[in-house]
């Protein structure tokens, strides 16, 4: 994702600057060398690490013409009114391109294989610690497969290995940072400390010890709209909500309506009538929608990613519907014989 960033304006004939988190610099510089000794010009992508604070000078410089973002939400409406409050300062009105947050389910239809979903709960919201926009976060399940879904994450979860990440045996490694640390935590002990609404199946442990370390846990609510199933967590944190297997649509419609977001989202079952009508139902609640398979299953070159809603303007990182966004297309036409 960080080298998407910069390179797709600059294919394209953009001068890029290039502003990193400042949680992974050292790994986007990484990617800056490589572009260097593939020979990427002097100049065409500027590897720039600096405060927020001081976006202002880029913002408000008259050549200014696009921002390409990933971030949060909250950020990139900070950025938007920064732009369109010096709108008339630019030459140019700029391109902004955004993808953020997501608040990315599996739903389980009655028809859908247990072991299938176990692993896919298991792969798509603990891989990465959970830390990928697209990571599983809310879980629907009918009340018929619940308790083998129970047993089988129960069966699994044990066998997660988590530590340092240079340890190729772990699954999971450390959050990347205190804050996310903090942040995290705060809604494992939120549902701790309502009972009776939460109920954590599994996990529910951290430490900071010797890094941020957290325990993946799977979290059982009887809210569908509640805290853990509305707000995005970006950690190894997944919430399921289960729901009577009569009820299949009118929980489409309590998924689709739940999150602001719009991002990821899978469908599991074997019933084609039930993946069809969750296909339409859901169109809003995920750019990239999957069948039976996890919600981070794009595969670069293949699906291009991106949502609406919250998560973003839906340009399509990693394909050429995105590339188009930096282009400034011109229509040239020529009279060989003027009328006269």
């Amino acid at each position: 994702m960080g080298g998407n960033l910069p390179t797709a304006p600059a294919m394209v004939g953009n001068v890029v600057l290039w502003k990193p988190s400042r949680s992974v610099i050292f790994a986007n510089f990484e990617i800056m060398k490589i572009l260097m000794e593939a020979g990427l010009p002097d100049g065409v992508i500027n590897f720039v690490p600096f405060p927020s604070k001081w976006s202002d000078v880029v913002l408000s410089h008259p050549d200014f013409t696009g921002l390409h973002f990933t971030g949060s939400h909250e950020t990139l409406v900070k950025l938007w009114k920064r732009i369109s409050e010096n709108i008339t300062g630019y030459k140019n009105i700029p391109r902004i391109v955004g993808e953020t947050g997501g608040k990315d389910f599996i739903f389980v239809h009655s028809s859908a294989d247990v072991k299938a979903v176990v692993t896919n709960i298991i792969r798509g919201g603990f891989g990465y610690q959970g830390q990928k926009c697209s990571a599983v976060s809310r879980v629907y399940v009918p009340k018929s497969l619940w308790p083998a879904i129970r047993e089988g994450l129960l069966a699994e979860l044990p066998r997660i290995k988590y530590g340092p990440v240079d340890d190729l045996s772990n699954h999971m490694g450390a959050v990347i940072d205190e804050g996310a640390f903090k942040k995290i935590v705060s809604y494992i002990e939120y549902a701790k400390a309502h009972p009776e609404e939460y109920e954590i199946i599994y996990g529910g442990h951290y430490d900071s010890g010797k890094g941020w370390f957290i325990e993946p846990t799977v979290i059982l609510t009887r809210n569908p709209k509640g805290k853990l199933m509305t707000e995005e967590i970006f950690g190894p944190v997944v919430t399921v909500y289960v729901y009577d297997d009569d009820k299949y649509e009118e929980t489409l419609r309590l998924c689709n309506e739940t999150s602001p977001y719009g991002l990821t989202g899978s469908i599991f079952a074997r019933d084609r009538y039930a993946i069809v009508k969750a296909e339409k139902m859901l169109r809003y609640a995920a750019g990239n929608f999957y069948i039976n398979d996890k919600p981070t299953g794009a595969i670069v070159g293949r699906q291009p990613f991106g949502g609406s809603r919250w998560s973003g303007t839906n340009d399509k990182a990693g394909s050429w519907l995105n590339l188009l966004r930096w282009l400034n297309p011109r229509t040239i036409k020529e009279t060989l014989v003027p009328k006269k």
